[in-house]
């Protein structure tokens, strides 16, 4: 978090005025993204956090000489008035306060705004610039980041080793996947096709990495062309002797640096080129235009390939869901114990100790990697805070008069898990028991809902939502995110919740059902599975479950709840017992009957 000086201005913040005067720029879009527009990023690319302090993994900031405007969803609304301190700043919904027209409102005719090419989507470019289209504003593109030039202990760029991932755990070769894009590529009449998105890139060629946390994945770019050549702009540091004599011989490595000088050198004015408008640098369409190539906007037809899974990436994740349900079943018995012990002792248990131990419990199945996410130990009303982290600042005690949530996932050899379990010790908040029944009748809406072919995340969000609104309650994120196969825990492009999402659900991909409530300071609920789309022998899709953990039944009213959702209740903690039965501690297989007997 920066240090505030007299006036409540972030050295850093005066750091980066003082650069852009030099630049001659009277505002500076910022926004979280490095150049390849994901949701995790090096510590090197935390320039957003550098200049403001707000860590949330999705936000924008708006620099000008007067304020810093910060603009963030729902999920980092407490949040980012905690980390952003001083009075320059001022707080606005992403969605319903939109940059651009925020923007558009303070900019003088004359301003120039800058941005760093290499961190806006095309998408985003372009709502700045209709914005500014009644302005005589404009934008300025920067050939580097202003950021860069102030931040003195800037970390260095990552150079994590990459890994092959062997065909066993991938299912299909890298050629067949390259033939299956070129292939799509001649239906469209397209020459080359330009992909950012280190993970579409690491699920193409069959490898991961370790540059950014949570995310295995090598930072690179590639570009393909309709013959099927492929190149893969990627640090040659990075790869092992081993692996870059075993890539397939349409593969060729150039470094990162080399990107853009060989677009514009191997485009001609009249080709047609696929450039993702959400997940890539406005650099690339900048570049192509100077050229006069043909840019064809649309989602990356690699992220479709992705995301649907193989079987034996299905099976995978299946494998990898019964370790981590012994760990966080495991957990969940420790904590019920640990709790009410460590408290009647004097010495309560803290978030940070409980986010040790499941990661511990994690690691001790063998084939977890990381996690897949920063976890999410929230006691109280830091559980409110959709998206809190522990920090050695900020580690709250853990007692039994306060509820508590845990949000946590892995990666693992065959897959990426991701759950989340609410808890509680003995007497809740007034509310609490109604809201976390309404967000379990919530879940089981939406986990036994059938749906017909054609069925998008918007069509269906408010089933689920349904239970809460009866109770004039809601919660301001999405119902539901794709999961990667060993890769993103939140992948594009299908998605569960208010807003519009063109994207069909169709068997094999794999999802998760969340909903929530959360009141600020006293509380937050969450219950949240992942599951696979499968097809019913009735011609309707379904959700297949994944995730076998316990669900807390302690805090449920059960005289609220349908005869439907008690049986599928019972059969869900049957199901969770006969799996991971054999391989339960005593401890955590008593816990496990004695919650599903709980009435």
């Amino acid at each position: 978090m920066p240090d505030c000086v007299m006036g409540g201005v972030p050295p850093q913040v005066t750091a980066l005025r003082a650069e852009m005067r030099v630049r001659g720029l009277d505002a500076f879009i910022l926004p979280r993204y490095d150049a390849h527009q994901g949701e995790y990023v090096a510590p090197h690319d935390e320039r957003l956090q550098y200049v403001t302090g707000f860590s949330g993994s999705a936000g924008m900031a708006i620099v000008t000489m007067d304020e810093v405007a910060m603009f963030v969803d729902g999920r980092y609304s407490v949040q980012v008035r905690e980390e952003c301190l001083g009075a320059v700043f001022s707080f606005h919904h992403l969605f319903e306060e939109p940059p651009e027209d925020w923007l558009a409102d303070h900019a003088g005719d004359w301003w120039r705004i800058g941005f760093d090419a290499m961190h806006l989507p095309p998408s985003w470019y372009d709502r700045f610039a209709d914005a500014l289209t009644e302005k005589g504003a404009q934008l300025a593109a920067q050939n580097d980041n202003p950021v860069d030039f102030i931040w003195d202990e800037q970390p260095s760029s990552p150079m994590g080793q990459v890994t092959a991932m062997p065909l066993q755990f991938a299912g299909r070769a890298t050629l067949e996947k390259v033939a299956e894009l070129t292939a799509f590529m001649a239906q469209e009449q397209a020459q080359f096709h330009v992909e950012t998105q280190p993970d579409n890139i690491a699920w193409c060629l069959n490898v991961r990495g370790d540059d950014v946390p949570f995310l295995p994945i090598p930072q690179s770019f590639m570009l393909v062309s309709d013959t099927g050549a492929v190149t893969w702009f990627v640090e040659p540091e990075k790869l092992p002797a081993d692996l870059a004599a075993t890539l397939p011989e349409n593969i060729c490595v150039v470094p990162p640096h080399g990107f853009l000088p060989f677009v514009r050198a191997s485009v001609k004015t009249w080709q047609k080129v696929l450039v993702d408008p959400e997940f890539s640098p406005v650099a690339v369409c900048l570049a192509l235009e100077n050229i006069g190539a043909k840019i064809d906007r649309r989602t990356s037809h690699l992220t479709y390939l992705k995301t649907l899974k193989n079987a034996v990436e299905l099976e995978g994740m299946r494998a990898c869901h019964i370790q981590d349900g012994v760990a966080v079943t495991e957990f969940s018995a420790w904590l019920a114990e640990t709790v009410p012990a460590r408290a009647a002792a004097g010495d309560p248990l803290r978030e940070s100790e409980a986010e040790a131990e499941v990661q511990a419990l994690r690691q001790a199945s063998g084939s977890f990697l990381s996690e897949s996410f920063n976890t999410i130990s929230a006691a109280g009303g830091n559980a409110a805070m959709c998206h809190y982290a522990t920090t050695e600042i900020r580690d709250a005690e853990i007692l039994p008069e306060a509820p508590y949530l845990l949000d946590s996932g892995g990666q693992y050899e065959t897959g990426t898990t991701d759950i989340t379990r609410s808890f509680a010790f003995g007497q809740r908040p007034a509310g609490y028991d109604q809201a976390y029944t309404a967000v379990f009748k919530a879940f089981y809406a939406l986990a036994t809902l059938k749906f017909p072919r054609g069925t998008q995340g918007h069509h269906i969000d408010a089933i689920c939502r349904r239970p809460l609104w009866d109770l004039g309650l809601d919660y301001d994120h999405g119902t539901g995110h794709g999961i990667g196969h060993r890769l993103s825990v939140h992948e594009h492009p299908q998605r569960i919740g208010k807003p519009v999402s063109e994207v069909d659900l169709v068997p094999g991909m794999v999802m998760s059902i969340e909903p929530g409530h959360y009141v600020a300071g006293l509380y937050g609920i969450r219950i949240e599975n992942l599951f696979e789309i499968v097809e019913e022998e009735n011609g309707f899709f379904g959700f297949r479950n994944l995730t076998w953990v316990p669900i807390m039944t302690e805090m449920l009213d059960f005289d609220a709840l349908t005869a439907a959702e008690i049986d599928w209740l019972a059969t869900y903690h049957q199901h969770v017992e006969t799996k991971l039965a054999p391989l339960l501690s005593g401890r955590a297989l008593a816990w496990c009957r004695a919650n599903a007997a709980n009435r």
